[in-house]
């Protein structure tokens, strides 16, 4: 199982481009094999990842995830073969359906019909990475645009993989059912391992990379291991979507816990979001995080492995340089060798 470091959303804690990209040729020297940033509605993923491409040698180029809602798929296939020519074969693109309030909110695009939205984009994505005339009549798009000028276009510049990964975030059966399907890479955010290897048997393949996203924090302290975790897993449950859409609140309800997930979300929208924070159980952020003392991560490191995971992808939650280096360490200290 190989380790993925996430610099989730920048623009927090104080951290600049240099501490990022310090943590990053960090990671790359600790034997990390990927680096994966985020979008939402601040710095743009693919900017950073070309920054970063120049300034280190081994460590793949991951957007964990880029929303299909903001990219056009011909111009995320773009951006992916420009990174992985700056990177000499470096680029992963990981791809997203996002929800309602980004979508809707952001983009001024409706929200609907995802799982048919993302099987068009991820085929128009694969078609323009493979060097094919992009011609696509699907459910939500169709190219050239029927009764236009348009003429079928072929993707200008190559990427150096013959084969340039394509991940698609996807936390639903039908969703992982699509990523099986036309997808290299399968992104799964808060998934416990059980989890995580009872929806991987929707992939029905076995030569997918499964990359769970973790937030992580190696802390002897056990109840201050629990509360560092909680501003971040309560922003995600309470704060990443609407009061009738929230995928990340969904899954907490999956995993057995709607009456605190409907709780604290309530609490979280009504401006309480200390309240919020202090009602997340202790046994809800051991399912949806990892964290504690080493021996406990070690155990849920291994546990990730043996669900099937071949990448697991850590988020750190402390707020400076200093703790996230010494977080890169003890987490790579700690992983599993290959089976």
């Amino acid at each position: 199982m190989r380790l993925g470091y996430s610099m989730s959303y920048w623009g927090g804690a104080g951290l600049g481009p240099a501490d990022h990209l310090a943590l990053v040729r960090e990671a790359e020297a600790l034997g990390y094999s990927s680096v994966w940033a985020a979008e939402t509605y601040g710095t743009d993923p693919a900017s950073l990842l070309a920054w970063i491409a120049g300034q280190t040698e081994r460590i793949a180029l991951g957007t964990g995830v880029l929303q299909m809602s903001g990219r056009k798929p011909v111009v995320a296939a773009m951006t992916a073969a420009t990174i992985d020519q700056l990177s000499g074969g470096r680029a992963r693109l990981g791809v997203g359906v996002s929800g309602p309030q980004v979508v809707e909110g952001w983009h001024g695009e409706r929200f609907d019909r995802p799982l048919a939205r993302a099987r068009d984009y991820l085929q128009v994505v694969r078609k323009a990475l493979q060097g094919e005339p992009v011609r696509h009549d699907g459910a939500t798009m169709t190219l050239p645009l029927p009764g236009s000028e348009g003429k079928e276009l072929t993707l200008a510049v190559s990427p150096v993989q013959e084969r340039l990964p394509v991940y698609l975030a996807a936390m639903g059966p039908k969703t992982v059912a699509l990523a099986g399907e036309l997808a290299d890479g399968w992104l799964a955010i808060h998934f416990p391992p059980d989890h995580l290897a009872k929806m991987a048997t929707h992939l029905n393949r076995g030569d997918l990379d499964i990359a769970p996203m973790v937030l992580t924090l190696v802390e002897e302290d056990q109840e201050l291991a629990y509360d560092m975790m909680r501003p971040m897993l309560a922003l995600y449950l309470g704060g990443m979507g609407s009061r009738r859409t929230n995928f990340y609140n969904r899954l907490a309800t999956t995993l057995g816990f709607e009456q605190e997930a409907a709780r604290m979300q309530e609490a979280f929208l009504d401006g309480r979001q200390g309240e919020a924070m202090a009602m997340l159980p202790d046994a809800l952020l051991d399912a949806m995080t990892m964290c504690g003392p080493a021996g406990k991560v070690r155990e849920r490191m291994a546990a990730y492995q043996e669900a099937g995971a071949t990448t697991l992808i850590v988020g750190l939650v402390t707020p400076t340089r200093r703790l996230r280096s010494r977080q890169l360490r003890l987490i790579a200290g700690l992983a599993p060798a290959s089976p």
